[in-house]
């Protein structure tokens, strides 16, 4: 059964809350691709929709939208997802995964498209503070 952990990104306060998700809520996310738009209810936002946005398996491999499936491929990059370069002209062979959400996959992000004050709809904000 799928498990992942889902790191929600709000682009209005710039925040980014952590959720677990398995069961029912994981098997939303299976299937889906970055760029996806589903309903928040599978993270608690039932009044939001979010957009998947990327993701890595339990290697630390990071997802790439331009690579389709599931599957690990090699890429010759010079920079973007999966490779910041150190100085100008550098260029590495990574390791990268298809930008498909499946079982291999341990951690999904997910931005905000709809809806506001993420805080206190997962239960998180000012009035905990206080």
């Amino acid at each position: 059964m799928a498990e992942f952990k889902v790191v929600i990104a709000d682009p209005e306060s710039g925040e980014t809350f952590q959720r677990e998700v398995d069961g029912q809520d994981a098997n939303r996310f299976l299937g889906r691709e970055i760029g996806d738009e589903i309903g928040g209810d599978a993270v608690g936002l039932s009044e939001h929709t979010v957009e998947i946005t990327g993701g890595s398996d339990e290697t630390g491999r990071p997802m790439r939208e331009d690579v389709s499936g599931t599957r690990l491929k090699e890429l010759l990059l010079e920079g973007g997802v999966g490779f910041k370069p150190s100085r100008e002209g550098e260029r590495k062979r990574v390791t990268v995964r298809g930008r498909e959400v499946d079982d291999d996959v341990a951690q999904i992000n997910v931005s905000v498209v709809e809806g506001d004050d993420v805080a206190a709809a997962l239960g998180e904000g000012d009035a905990d503070e206080e």
